[in-house]
């Protein structure tokens, strides 16, 4: 039996997110039911992250198994030229049996991108998430130094979030700016349900001076999601890429 590995880009746009739902077009639906035509049997998918309605990512990692000997660069092209347009398979790569696409990943890279001008963009509508306010660099950047490391993320975590534990640990926060476009680009080894859209909800009312960088650190403290900010919407979340290097994270 072959475990094969994929690289999946997707734009989430009219995608109702990666798991599968009872009659709305999803990213593990299309998948699955575009590999029964190719392989000719049933083949379950399981991904690294579960990302929500309308998020994008360029980086998502998928499974199947199959005892069919179709090379690898037919696997990948025959799902290209099958699935729609707002997916595509970068890669394909045959990998161990024990290897889980979630349960063997050692860190994720989300990037939640900001439109900061006045002006809409109609261009950008479905990839950004539209914030009129200016948005100060400095006071999120002091912001993130608080959230760096391992802590207890109850306060930035959905309703509904099943996790085991809260407990997670962010590497890295980087905020960059290209134009009206402002970029969060957050590293860490897991991240609960919702968990960037609110913490760059929570930043960017730091940025636009509605709350203290110093507020950051009481709203972490008091694992209370009513005292985090708003959950930015989908549009501007993508996953980038999902780590693999052997080091597991805490359960989630």
């Amino acid at each position: 039996m072959r475990q094969i590995r994929l690289i999946v880009e997707y734009d989430g746009t009219t995608l109702h997110g990666w798991q599968r739902q009872r009659g709305q077009p999803t990213v593990q639906q299309h998948l699955e039911e575009t590999l029964a035509q190719i392989l000719q049997h049933e083949t379950p998918v399981t991904g690294a992250s579960r990302t929500d309605a309308g998020v994008h990512a360029r980086g998502q990692v998928a499974c199947f198994r199959t005892e069919k000997a179709i090379p690898l660069h037919g696997i990948r092209r025959g799902l290209n030229s099958m699935l729609p347009p707002s997916i595509a398979i970068v890669e394909a790569a045959e990998v161990p049996a024990d290897f889980h696409p979630r349960f063997s990943a050692t860190g994720k890279h989300y990037r939640y991108s900001i439109w900061t001008r006045a002006e809409r963009s109609p261009l950008l509508r479905d990839r950004t998430w539209h914030h009129p306010e200016a948005l100060s660099e400095g006071p999120m950047r002091e912001a993130i130094t608080h959230l760096i490391g391992e802590h207890d993320f109850a306060a930035f975590r959905a309703a509904g979030c099943t996790a085991k534990t809260t407990l997670r640990r962010v590497e890295s926060i980087d905020v960059d700016r290209v134009g009206d476009v402002l970029t969060l680009d957050v590293r860490g080894n897991a991240f609960l349900r919702n968990m960037v859209r609110i913490l760059a909800g929570t930043l960017a009312e730091v940025g636009a001076g509605k709350r203290t960088p110093a507020q950051v650190a009481e709203i972490l403290a008091s694992k209370d999601r009513t005292k985090a900010g708003y959950t930015a919407p989908p549009q501007g979340l993508e996953l980038v890429s999902v780590r693999y290097d052997g080091v597991r994270p805490s359960p989630v």
